[in-house]
């Protein structure tokens, strides 16, 4: 049954409106974040509340307050010399004639005064949002509401997308439930550069030490856990499906670019590598770090223009990545190659870094593969289109830590930069998650198609993740009020207006169940849930 809670009294398009509520409404009742429907002359709205406050029509009452230990005197005020009062932003117009044909449609124009305002029933969402099905897929349920919201993964996957909140807010959780969503729904294949050991096997839950399954127990047969440290994983029992090692000779000046802040190297550093390369071919790493102090070493470096101190800044950095347990002179098995060929056969493939979470392996490796990759993915794409084939699975690319390969100094010049601004021009996208929103180039941040964003507690931040969207003020108030842990909102391109929510279970039986896929049946249940 609707619930009425007051009328229409004044308002604006680019502000909002503002509602009286009426005297049997108690304000403690309201929420930020909380539905409403706004019943027009001509149309039907659907909007948030933003802000709840009190009013009163005597100044008076305000300023000398009356002696309410009568019960009587204080509900004789309340309704009439007070009352409450909400700022809602409509987004959405919905039913009449062009919603029934075309669905929620996005706000011109504002209700009239002393239109009707209910709170928003589960069928009100459920028109919004839309029910589960093969497009749509679970992810939690709006603040104080009991309807599953539904996310449209066939429109998430087609723009990268971020997951942002501050540390401990629960942004590994929400990725795991939009990760296992990708695989129930096969919209697309994944590629995680897993840095915490969080989503192959299994993970670790918010605030204990408990244990939560992962993608491969969940899928076994549609995920493949790569590593870079077997010893941890043998020693945590994860099978793993292929072992990585990257060679001296596999690495090309655009991997080191990267590096430049985490191994304290100088542009002239920088530039001597591009004459290394060229000089020594792809040797390069291994003949510099074996050049001695001599005059024939001297005389070198003079033809190249490069200077003495400049060379020892390069050599102190290459001494950094050649000390990194998974670097080997030679490999003789294809990282790239593997992966590839997993991804081609519709598996999901997690790289776990085990103990090597140092910020230097993290960034060689990742970029080292991703950029390889999406050149295949590339060649890929551009032949299939000039054949008229198949085109190839669309990719989603999972990094940490996004801003140390998306900040403004780098964005330019780094795959994930490519990738982000491309806009699945080749069918790969990217989904970044991280900490510090602000840290990431604005250009970046403007093409993330949906942006999912935990508590935040910096300004900057905030600012960030926010920046263009309609509403933003009002927003910024929703987002603050957010609770620590398991509360997010989401806005953009998947979802027809910013919502509110809190994500579903993760961690129990019951919710194994739901996410595993219904051929499940191949594995033994009763030992893949115990």
């Amino acid at each position: 049954m609707t619930q009425k809670l007051g009328t229409v009294v004044s308002g604006s398009v680019d502000g909002g409106v503002d509602v009286r509520l009426d005297a049997p409404v108690s304000v403690e009742d309201m929420a930020v974040g909380r539905y409403v429907t706004i019943e027009g002359q001509k149309q039907r709205f659907f909007g948030m509340i933003t802000d709840v406050g009190l009013a009163v029509t005597d100044q008076q009452v305000s300023q000398s307050p009356p002696d309410l230990s009568d019960p009587f005197i204080a509900e004789v005020l309340a309704g009439t010399s007070t009352y409450g009062t909400l700022h809602v932003l409509p987004m959405l117009t919905i039913g009449g004639d062009a919603g029934l044909l075309e669905g929620p449609q996005p706000v011109k124009t504002i209700p009239s005064h002393f239109s009707l305002v209910n709170l928003a029933s589960d069928e009100d969402m459920e028109m919004v949002f839309g029910k589960e099905d093969k497009e749509r897929y679970w992810i939690g349920n709006p603040l104080d509401m009991e309807t599953r919201l539904c996310l449209n993964l066939e429109e998430f996957v087609k723009r990268s997308n971020g997951i942002f909140g501050k540390s401990g807010t629960g942004k590994t959780f929400l990725t795991r439930i939009l990760l296992i969503g990708m695989l129930q729904k096969s919209k697309a294949v994944n590629l995680i550069f897993d840095m915490h050991n969080e989503y192959g096997w299994e993970g670790s839950s918010e605030g204990s030490t408990h244990k939560v399954k992962a993608l491969k127990q969940l899928f076994p047969s549609k995920v493949a856990v790569f590593t870079l440290d077997e010893e941890n994983s043998r020693r945590r029992g994860v099978s793993t499906d292929f072992v990585v090692r990257i060679g001296f000779d596999e690495i090309e000046p655009e991997d080191m670019v990267l590096l430049r802040q985490t191994l304290n190297l100088t542009d002239q550093a920088i530039g001597a590598i591009y004459q290394m390369r060229r000089r020594f071919g792809k040797g390069w790493i291994e003949s510099t770090l074996e050049m001695r102090d001599t005059e024939e070493t001297r005389q070198l470096l003079r033809d190249l223009s490069i200077h003495e101190s400049t060379f020892d800044n390069l050599r102190r950095g290459l001494e950094k990545v050649r000390r990194l347990p998974f670097i080997e002179p030679h490999v003789a098995t294809d990282a790239v190659k593997s992966v590839l060929d997993y991804l081609g056969r519709g598996m999901n493939v997690v790289l776990e870094f085990g103990r090597h979470r140092d910020i230097t392996a993290y960034i060689l490796v990742a970029n080292m593969l991703a950029r390889r990759i999406y050149a295949r993915y590339q060649e890929r794409m551009e032949q299939a289109m000039a054949e008229d084939t198949t085109r190839p699975t669309p990719l989603v690319i999972t990094i940490e830590e996004a801003h140390k390969f998306l900040n403004t100094e780098v964005a330019t010049q780094t795959i994930f930069g490519t990738i982000a601004r491309e806009m699945r021009k080749y069918n790969v996208t990217l989904l970044v998650i991280d900490q510090r929103p602000s840290g990431i180039d604005a250009e970046v941040m403007s093409q993330l198609g949906t942006k999912i964003t935990c508590l935040l507690d910096n300004e900057k931040d905030v600012d960030s993740v926010l920046a263009g969207i309609s509403g933003k003020s009002e927003l910024k108030t929703v987002l603050s009020r957010l609770a620590a842990k398991q509360q997010a909102l989401i806005f953009g391109h998947a979802v027809p207006m910013p919502v509110s929510f809190q994500p579903r279970e993760y961690g129990t039986a019951e919710s194994y169940r739901h996410f595993a896929p219904a051929d499940a049946g191949q594995v033994d249940i009763e030992e893949l849930w115990g």
